[in-house]
């Protein structure tokens, strides 16, 4: 791993516990703030940063010498304030922080407790980061141990059957709480990803074929809907669309309001469900009596048959994270007799040249190639041997760093504090 000097490892976010759809709202990113927020941290020296906006957390994840780095970096990019954050913030440092991930990229942190929708947001920031050179060794290492950990918990456990994810559970509650479901006009107002995951429950589970889908860019909700045999219109046509329908499922990624009540003219009853951070349906429909607005806060306090039986797996979660943690606390361990055991090699090799110079001069048949080939293979056994101590014995490794630094008087190389 490469080393920072005075950094420390931290996540720093915010999320549904403690923060609600609209102060969510305020801190999500879009795909062009995200860029903007990591070619901002490059531009003040951040090392490595891995970025997360979705419709439940904002977080970064990040090397700095404090955590006000990160959180100036996501208030600048952001509606939010810094007062705000604090009110509703977590930061974690070190060995927290990387146990913050492996709980939110497994699902167990989930605002309904098994969603893996996650994993795949925290890939996708992985590759943006490391696009941009902003993904060291250490963070690649930790995101690829998350994944291992999310993919052995999907198969190892049940903690992701029943509604693990909004737009399942905004199906059930449709199917829950409208009569007659197959016979209803049903509108999906954006094609992202929560949209097409809705879309594919609202085909799989309702035997509705009255779906309308509607996006900014047509071309997106025509790949959608050409899967499923369903309608597209256009994005001139919303109003009318709303109108003609029983439900409106609103999945956009606006940073504004799209659906709000002077659109609505129709006196029949109408659901209109919100999927969308910021919030992208005006809380003024409500003051239309036809009309009942859901969003998906509302949709995570639904209960399902099978959330206690999924609640009984979170031990056997806990302990696939605890083993998987213990690995990659295993390779960091291993990290900090790195920069020593280089110095050492560097140290040997002036040994060698030195020594060769020597013999160069004294022996006219001097065999320059073989004298490299042996010296070499020599230092590659020493240093190989000093690593295996360290590896194998965790209880004195400390000491025989420093003596090692002592005897060959080595320069002290910074470590990045992880603890």
């Amino acid at each position: 791993m490469q080393q920072y000097k005075n950094t420390y490892f931290y996540a720093i976010g915010l999320s549904y516990q403690k923060a609600d759809a609209e102060v969510r709202g305020h801190f999500s990113l879009s795909d062009s703030a995200k860029q903007n927020l990591l070619a901002e941290a490059k531009q003040n020296g951040i090392e490595s940063l891995i970025v997360i906006s979705t419709c439940n957390r904002t977080e970064l994840y990040g090397f700095a010498e404090h955590p006000y780095q990160l959180i100036h970096l996501l208030c600048e990019n952001t509606k939010g304030t810094v007062e705000e954050f604090q009110d509703v913030a977590y930061v974690h440092k070190g060995k927290s922080a990387i146990h913050h991930m492996f709980r939110v990229g497994s699902g167990l942190d989930s605002q309904i407790l098994g969603d893996f929708e996650i994993i795949s947001q925290l890939k996708f920031a992985a590759r943006a980061s490391k696009k941009e050179g902003l993904l060291n060794s250490f963070t690649e290492r930790l995101v690829n141990s998350v994944i291992q950990a999310s993919k052995r918990i999907k198969n190892e456990t049940e903690l992701s059957s029943g509604a693990t994810s909004v737009s399942f559970a905004s199906v059930q509650y449709i199917m829950n709480n409208v009569e007659r479901i197959s016979e209803k006009n049903i509108l999906l107002f954006g094609t992202g990803k929560i949209g097409r995951n809705t879309c594919e429950n609202l085909v799989k589970h309702t035997k509705n074929s009255h779906i309308t889908l509607i996006n900014r860019t047509k071309t997106k909700a025509e790949e959608v809907a050409g899967k499923f045999n369903l309608i597209v219109k256009d994005y001139e046509n919303l109003e009318t669309e709303i109108n003609n329908s029983d439900i409106v499922i609103v999945a956009t990624g606006a940073q504004n309001p799209t659906v709000f009540k002077d659109l609505i003219t129709t006196k029949k009853p109408l659901l209109v469900l919100d999927l969308s951070i910021p919030k992208n349906v005006n809380e003024d429909i409500t003051e239309l009596k036809n009309v009942s607005l859901v969003h998906m806060d509302d949709l995570a306090k639904i209960t399902d048959d099978t959330l206690e039986n999924r609640k009984a797996f979170i031990p056997k979660a806990e302990a696939i994270i605890e083993e998987i943690m213990a690995d990659f606390n295993t390779w960091l361990n291993t990290l900090k007799f790195v920069p020593t055991i280089q110095a050492l090699k560097h140290k040997l090799t002036d040994f060698k040249n030195s020594e060769l110079n020597t013999q160069r001069k004294k022996l006219a048949d001097f065999n320059e190639d073989q004298a490299e080939l042996i010296t070499n293979n020599i230092i590659q056994k020493i240093t190989n041997q000093f690593a295996h101590h360290f590896r194998e014995d965790n209880d004195t490794s400390d000491e025989s760093l420093e003596l090692i630094k002592k005897i060959f008087q080595l320069e002290e190389t910074s470590q990045n504090e992880l603890t």
